[in-house]
């Protein structure tokens, strides 16, 4: 049965009740119809000096494959288990981006029995913030080339911010803008995805509104004749930005398939930005709860790096347990399985591919913290294969754990519940693997050599002469490495346990408003394309006027 008839065939309560459960009220909530709300503004004022009391636990996962790992509808399951043992828990999610909905990787809001609804909602327009962040991006880029239209007073010379829109089309990545009479200058120009764009990194960082603003009048739009910084604020275009996303600020609660609640707040791709849900929802959940189940995009060397790194920095968040999620079918892609037979038994790539876990394992104790794995079982896996990944881990004093949520949603994830509430109860160790004064060339090194497993990096002329220039007034923030999700390495096609290679960083780029550097390494694309089949040719309405296709 796909996804889509699942979620359908199962009740929904309103979100009223499903509130009910954390506590919240009506009056403290903004209503989106009967199904999602968005927690009200002055319920947020109220709490702001909550102290937070829960338990952090992050689920991050191997490098993905095409044979899927399933670490969302993980994340669900183990949300649904921890409330099924009688523990006040919210799960923490990202919101979906279009892209991915209709491009090749598919939305984010699980699968089988361990999934978030309504999903079509979720999936599509939902509440409207991605829309929101879109409009926000588009109005600064409208505002600078009127500026420079209308006597370009603050004497703009080069423009380094883009447009964006919430969907992949390659054909947008570079474009020249201003040709027709009366238009404006003739210039080269381009788009992000949205969830590439500052503002939604911003958006996912920011504390409160006075925060989010303060951030947003730093982002740096170019530069003038004289290569000084010109900022949003010089623009005068914070206050209309802060219109467009004052009620996108406020965080989504929805529910899973088992009432129980969730929170999805922003986006921000993981392997272009740094993957994580919002900070203030991520604390608000800390406020009302006794755990928080969140999760960071693809595998640790990317989503679970930068939450620790980054968000964790910034927010001063301590985690208290992480999560790693693996497939046996993944594991054996990772060891040269054939992708067209991964659901047939295959000791041998098993074995060579599980060093991929391996080396998660590792990067995740470099933080301090022990991880446990959630195996995530697939009908086809053999226990042969299972109990191999099991004793694996075991032998390293690692707890493997077998997952069932797909087909028996909480149920099927009780005894890796019961294995994080006791993680939680041990005294964290967490702390990021460097520290803010280390130049930004050596935060770099670290990540390259302790995370992927490089030997050294190879900067660009321009990455080095760009890292010099940051250095001095930006060498204090964190690095936000963008590279491939496929591989430890920034090579796709370099599997399992990648060795003997140099991180190549091609470029590097300030977001002096998100407070991070992005380090651009392989062929990595702030503006996705389709696939050759997208998936968008398979969604379609029925004639009942319900949305098929979609997953």
């Amino acid at each position: 049965m796909s996804e889509i008839k699942i979620a359908r065939k199962n009740s929904i309560k309103k979100i009223t009740e499903v509130a009910d459960k954390i506590d919240l009220k009506e009056d403290d909530l903004e209503l989106y119809g009967k199904y999602k709300a968005k927690i009200s503004e002055s319920y947020l004022s109220r709490i702001k000096n909550s102290k937070e009391k829960a338990k952090l636990v992050l689920v991050t996962a191997i490098n993905p494959t095409p044979a899927g790992e399933g670490k969302t509808t993980a994340t669900i399951g183990l949300g649904d288990a921890m409330n099924k043992i009688g523990n006040k828990t919210l799960i923490c999610l990202r919101e979906p981006s279009l892209g991915p909905c209709f491009g090749m990787k598919g939305g984010a809001t699980g699968g089988g029995y361990s999934q978030i609804i309504p999903m079509e909602d979720i999936n599509l327009h939902f509440t409207g913030d991605i829309h929101a962040i879109t409009s926000a991006n588009n109005l600064l880029s409208a505002m600078i080339d009127n500026h420079i239209k209308w006597d370009n007073e603050l004497n703009i010379k080069t423009v380094t911010w883009k447009r964006a829109v919430d969907l992949n089309d390659r054909a947008l990545r570079n474009i020249e803008i201003g040709h027709g009479k009366n238009n404006g200058e003739v210039r080269v120009d381009g788009f992000n995805i949205s969830v590439a764009s500052e503002i939604m990194a911003i958006f996912c960082l920011a504390t409160d509104l006075k925060d989010l603003e303060n951030k947003i009048s730093n982002i740096i739009i170019g530069y003038d004749v004289n290569d000084k910084k010109i900022t949003a604020k010089d623009l005068n275009a914070v206050g209309s930005i802060m219109v467009l996303l004052k009620d996108a600020f406020l965080p989504n609660l929805v529910q899973t398939l088992e009432h129980n609640p969730v929170l999805i707040h922003g986006g921000p791709f993981a392997n272009i930005a740094h993957g994580c849900n919002s900070v203030i929802a991520t604390k608000t959940a800390l406020k009302i709860s006794d755990y928080v189940i969140t999760e960071a995009g693809f595998g640790a060397d990317l989503g679970a790096e930068k939450f620790f790194n980054i968000k964790c920095r910034k927010a001063n968040l301590k985690p208290d347990a992480v999560v790693i999620v693996a497939t046996a079918r993944a594991l054996k892609f990772h060891g040269g399985g054939n992708k067209f037979e991964l659901a047939s038994m295959d000791i041998e790539a098993l074995k060579k591919g599980i060093c991929n876990l391996d080396k998660h394992i590792e990067n995740m104790k470099k933080f301090g913290l022990n991880p446990i794995v959630a195996i995530n079982k697939f009908a086809a896996d053999s226990k042969t294969e299972l109990d191999l990944i099991k004793s694996h881990c075991e032998a390293q004093n690692v707890k493997a754990i077998l997952c069932e949520n797909w087909g028996k949603g909480g149920e099927g994830s009780i005894e890796l519940a019961e294995e994080v509430v006791n993680a939680c109860e041990e005294i964290s160790n967490f702390a990021p693997i460097y520290s803010d004064d280390k130049s930004l060339t050596d935060k770099i090194k670290i990540i390259a050599k302790e995370i992927y497993g490089a030997d050294n990096i190879e900067l660009s002329e321009t990455a080095k002469e760009k890292l010099d220039f940051m250095q001095n007034e930006y060498g204090h923030l964190p690095i936000c490495i963008a590279k491939t999700q496929y591989s430890l390495s920034d090579n796709p096609k370099l599997l399992g346990r990648a060795e003997g290679f140099n991180l190549k960083v091609s470029d590097v780029a300030l977001s002096a408003g998100a407070g991070f550097i992005v380090v651009k390494s392989g062929n990595i694309m702030t503006m996705p394309g389709l696939p050759r089949k997208p998936a968008a040719e398979e969604i379609y309405l029925d004639e009942k006027g319900l949305i098929q296709g979609l997953f």
